[in-house]
């Protein structure tokens, strides 16, 4: 009796024990592992060098806006800038019918903002389609040893800017600046501006529909600027200047390469300038008005009213 009076008692000391002196039985449930926090997204892989450098853009802070540091823009976007004027130095004045408002408009410094120097050159091209309104601009800037390739393209027309635009600045492999040097002392340079083809015992050929191609070659202290329209011996002329160009600027950007399907080959206009030049043609200069300048827009073409009601055609 003894035994049992004594575990009678230590059950009830065990349930008198005060809430707080009881320690529950815990047993612990393993969780899975929280994975790492994710970091930022990549850039997306069309994003310019100099806006991947801050990804992701922060907040702007409308205070601070106007003071900001921005990115800087690449050595290839503006060869020759940070440059200040001499004394007796001017600008280069090419007239080639191009604003500054406008080469502003398609991203690239003025060509009238650039100082030229010694054995330093700048190539410009426009491409204008009589069919179409997707221009080009494409920019070829040589600086001592290097060379620097700047292209632009996008819709001209109908809109406050230029619509879809899209366009690389980038350096050139060693080499290029001693060819492009090469095709600046072409005689081509020394040509019309504007011309017309001329062949023995045939009328003048007018030409309505292609592509227009104007020309600038801005040197220290001189400028010429070519329009060569969409017949094939006029744009044969200046087919090894053309096909340089593209050739430098093609391979970069799809987006820029689909306006030429066919590539930078003008092997078919350059046999073309040599067939006329061999059955005594030549190229003359041409008696009409100038030619637009390049980047102008397109005049707008008149659409007929939606609500007007359609009208038969008259009999005879």
């Amino acid at each position: 009796m003894s035994v049992r009076a004594a575990l009678t008692a230590i059950l009830v000391l065990s349930l008198a024990t005060p809430a707080t002196a009881q320690v529950p039985l815990i047993v612990p449930i393993p969780r899975k592992a929280k994975p790492p926090p994710e970091g930022p997204r990549p850039p997306p892989s069309d994003l310019p060098p100099a806006e991947a450098a801050v990804w992701p853009f922060p907040a702007p802070d409308p205070k601070t806006w106007w003071d900001d540091k921005r990115p800087k823009a690449s050595e290839a976007a503006d060869p020759l800038g940070g440059r200040r004027m001499r004394r007796g130095e001017r600008l280069p004045m090419p007239d080639n019918g191009v604003d500054a408002s406008t080469y502003r408009l398609w991203g690239l410094l003025p060509l009238q903002w650039q100082l030229v120097r010694g054995d330093e050159m700048i190539l410009e091209l426009w491409t204008r389609p009589s069919n179409s309104v997707r221009q080009t601009v494409t920019r070829i800037v040589v600086r001592g040893g290097d060379a620097f390739v700047q292209a632009r393209a996008g819709l001209a027309c109908c809109e406050a800017g230029i619509g879809r635009r899209v366009g690389f600045d980038e350096q050139l492999p060693e080499g290029a600046a001693a060819r492009f040097r090469a095709l600046a002392q072409l005689p081509l340079w020394r040509s019309p501006r504007d011309v017309r083809v001329e062949q023995p015992g045939l009328a003048d050929a007018l030409c309505v529909d292609g592509t227009g191609y104007d020309l600038t070659l801005v040197t220290a202290g001189r400028s010429a600027v070519l329009h060569r329209a969409c017949d094939p011996a006029e744009v044969g002329e200046v087919g090894e200047v053309l096909e340089a160009m593209l050739g430098a600027a093609l391979g970069r950007d799809g987006r820029f390469d689909v306006i030429f399907p066919k590539g930078a080959s003008f092997a078919g206009p350059r046999d073309a300038y040599h067939a006329l030049l061999a059955e005594g043609g030549r190229l003359k200069p041409n008696p009409d008005a100038r030619a637009p300048a390049p980047g102008a827009e397109p005049a707008r073409s008149a659409e007929p009213d939606a609500d007007a009601p359609a009208t038969a055609p008259s009999r005879p």
